[in-house]
């Protein structure tokens, strides 16, 4: 018996050996090049061309990054924190191109994934991209708010990534990095026939244990195992920017109206053109290059942008624009004027000893004609500087600003009326050199350019706290953290309403606004979607899978209380979708006088001759009904301050005090009397908003309680409150009694040996809510006291 164990155990040795031979045999050896026994160390450049790549970053990453999302086509992917072997950048971050160097560690703690098609289950290999990142949230590695909600890298990264709606975010050529346990595992050494990575048709190659650099842009695939390997990153075809800079004038403005043809996320929706546009402009590129007149060409391209209504098209200035800007703005007549809802054009602001002053205008007259002509017709017609612009309300603030400039020495006749004229007057004024009105009308009027992202303080005589941000392309860290501040200083102090003003925000890096937006939501909303030109299809994809949503900060970062959000014209794109996603839900009030900018799309910027830049739209955002829902509209207040000689005239801030006034509105609260309640007691009853029912409650000495507060369906979110008798003191809340539901509970409540008297409170979230409850208190002692004993 025991020489016939050895024989079927030397058969079991010997049907192993062969079993992995014939696995060896099945997939052959990768063609090996600079076999140095595994790399080990990584440098290389990351160049860019893009102009926002560097914007608001403080904590540039290069890192290695787990591709196991993209093998899994898992757009929600998120790394793994100890797989995030992190990079040094070893040169200036903030000049292109910039170095890295990545020292590998011995093992790495990415995704193992089985990728050789053999037919059996093997541990597989880790594979890696090198990739850029910044990071913005929590410690130093990538979480999904850093990720934008997982997946893995599309630009600035080893692999080349395709942006076309055929092959969306396929992995196509460049480098990765892998990592085998051992010697018995399989990696593609190709694309196979359906041109895609990690499918049942790609032929493969069985790997050396330790790490290989995959080179994909050969055919077949490379394996490298130098020691040292030099990687570049690849900023990838979605983030580089187009450059006709080389180009003549002419052959510039062509390609250029060739990309906004393309391009442009809104021609039909503002009914432009482009061949049309050509054919009026066009000759003025011909004639500047014929001439090689610069200055014409500067002209020509501000006279194209300008005829465009969309106020994120915007050019680089130049020496001739700036002189022709202040040859034409530098003179005043001492007034700045402003439309009320009235329809009356009035001074609202008068220079002391300037010329209208000295010709007997006063503040508060009316401005009824400008050079013989009805003022609104010469307000229509004003194109101002700041031009163009999207939202109409920000543009007649802007001509209303620049209708009262002109060239110094310009005479400029004025009809007005003052208050209690019964006559209107007529004045011939001269044009003086003369700021002081045009900065007073100025929408940046109260920025110092001191002003931190975020900076907030109580409002005296109130229970509320006011949050200025001031936009979302500082510093993006120092946002973050400033941001966490505030929430945990109104959480900590039980603030119950704040504002947040939005009326100087700029705009910026809107996955940045919208996850800001969610600190003050319980759910990971559908915020809309964001679409652009696809080359495949000829129209603008709109990716199902990249719908954006809240990502949730932890519960203890959410504020619960009620919002203002005061909004203005130059609130603009990134400070718009902020705003906007603060209005899902009703969760805030906007609060304004005017709309937004109406600034609905996403930006790249291009270069043209003569060091001149553009920015054009070239990312159309809808809501999350598929529908344009910023661009040309912007964010409209729901609680509008009106536009009359008291708010005009305020000494204060008028838009302010409407939120304030708001918030005391809605957080009136009517306690209701619901009586005395019992141990044992189950009551049903309903709750209206800006209401709370009260009832006195004798805890029993020596005994567990628990009270239960269940909601009769989903759309009231009840909350549980528990104060002392004289209800000065809160003892214990409640909103949900766990992750699966709305329902409030408090439970095992002790007291002592004595009686105990309590109030307990029936609230809904916010106030806000109105429905039928059911309010139960348990004695649960001997459920409590079963758990203490010990087990038999």
């Amino acid at each position: 018996m025991f020489h016939r164990l050895i024989v079927i155990a030397m058969l079991v040795v010997l049907l192993g050996a062969t079993l992995a031979l014939a696995q060896d045999e099945a997939l052959p050896p990768a063609d090996l090049v600079q076999d140095e026994g595994g790399t080990q160390l990584i440098t290389g450049t990351v160049s860019y061309t893009n102009a926002f790549f560097t914007a608001g970053v403080a904590e540039p990453l290069i890192i290695l990054e787990d591709e196991a999302g993209f093998v899994d086509r898992n757009r929600g992917f998120i790394l793994p924190p100890e797989s995030q072997v992190l990079g040094q950048i070893t040169s200036d971050f903030l000049t292109s191109p910039f170095t890295y160097t990545l020292q590998l560690p011995i093992e790495p703690q990415g995704t193992l994934r089985d990728v050789d098609n053999d037919g059996e289950t093997d541990s597989g290999v880790q594979i890696f991209g090198i990739a850029y990142w910044t990071n913005i949230w929590g410690p130093s590695f990538l979480e999904e708010r850093d990720l934008g909600g997982g997946g893995w890298s599309t630009a600035y990264a080893s692999m080349r990534v395709s942006n076309r709606s055929e092959s969306l975010y396929e992995v196509t050529g460049g480098t990765y990095l892998i990592f085998a346990p051992d010697d018995q595992q399989g990696f593609p050494s190709g694309f196979g026939d359906d041109g895609k990575l990690f499918t049942e048709d790609d032929p493969a190659v069985r790997v050396p244990q330790g790490y290989t650099l995959v080179n994909m842009d050969t055919t077949p695939f490379t394996f490298d195992r130098s020691q040292h390997a030099v990687v570049d990153l690849i900023e990838g075809e979605g983030a580089e920017a187009d450059d006709f800079s080389s180009l003549s004038y002419t052959a510039a403005f062509d390609a250029m109206i060739e990309k906004f043809r393309k391009e442009y996320a809104f021609t039909e929706y503002k009914h432009i053109d482009w061949d049309a546009k050509s054919a009026e402009f066009r000759p003025r590129f011909v004639e500047a290059e014929a001439n090689n007149d610069p200055t014409a060409y500067e002209f020509a391209l501000q006279a194209f942008v300008w005829s465009i209504p969309d106020g994120h098209i915007q050019m680089s200035s130049t020496l001739a624009l700036n002189t022709k800007f202040r040859e034409e703005t530098a003179g005043g007549v001492g007034i700045a004027i402003r439309e009320l809802d009235d329809g009356r054009t009035i001074v609202n602001y008068l220079t002391d000893g300037g010329p209208a002053a000295e010709a007997g205008i006063e503040l508060r007259a009316q401005i009824l004609d400008i050079d013989n002509r009805p003022v609104d017709e010469v307000v229509s017609e004003i194109v101002p500087w700041s031009s163009p612009f999207s939202a109409p309300d920000r543009k007649r603030l802007q001509q209303l600003r620049y209708a009262t400039r002109f060239v110094i020495g310009d005479e400029v006749s004025v009809t007005y009326q003052n208050p209690g004229d019964s006559e209107p007057t007529t004045v011939t004024l001269t044009a003086v050199d003369e700021p002081q009105s045009f900065s007073f009308s100025s929408f940046n009027r109260g920025l110092t350019g001191y002003d931190l992202p975020v900076e907030y303080n109580p409002i005296d005589g109130t229970d509320y706290v006011i949050v200025r941000l001031t936009d979302f392309l500082d510093n993006e860290r120092l946002t973050i953290d400033l941001w966490e501040r505030f929430i945990n200083a109104v959480n900590s102090q039980g603030v119950p309403g704040i504002i947040i003003d939005m009326r100087n925000n700029g705009g910026g890096n809107p996955w940045l606004a919208a996850q800001m937006a969610a600190y003050f939501f319980d759910q990971p909303l559908d915020l809309g979607n964001r679409g652009q030109y696809d080359e495949d299809t000829g129209e603008f994809f709109f990716d199902p899978n990249q719908e954006l949503h809240f990502v949730l900060p932890p519960e203890n970062m959410r504020y619960q209380g009620q919002i203002a959000v005061l909004v203005g014209p130059n609130c603009s794109s990134a400070c718009e979708s902020f705003s906007y996603d603060m209005s899902i839900a009703d969760r805030s009030a906007i609060v304004g006088q005017y709309t937004t900018s109406g600034l609905g799309g996403g930006i790249e910027q291009f270069f043209m001759p003569d060091g001149m830049s553009m920015t054009m739209t070239v990312v159309r955002s809808v809501d999350a009904n598929g529908n344009i829902h910023i661009e040309d509209k912007g964010v409209a207040p729901t609680v509008r301050v009106p536009v009359d000689e008291e708010t005009l005239f305020s000494d204060g801030d008028p838009v302010l005090d409407t939120a304030i006034a708001h918030l005391d509105s809605v957080l009136a609260v009517t306690m209701v009397d619901g009586g005395a309640l019992q141990v044992g007691d189950e009551i049903t009853a309903d709750i209206q908003p800006n209401t709370r029912v009260q009832y006195a409650l004798t805890l029993p000495g020596g005994r567990v309680t628990s009270i239960y507060l269940e909601s009769a369906n989903d759309a009231m979110d009840p909350v549980l409150n528990l104060y002392s008798a004289d209800g000065a003191t809160l003892l214990a809340n409640n909103d949900d009694a766990d992750e699966t539901t709305l329902n409030a509970a408090l439970e095992d409540l002790e007291v002592g040996a004595d009686d105990f008297d309590v109030i307990v409170e029936v609230a809904t979230v916010r106030d806000g809510d109105a429905g039928t409850y059911t309010l139960r208190v348990v004695d649960v002692t001997d459920a409590a006291e079963a758990t203490l004993e010990p087990a038999a």
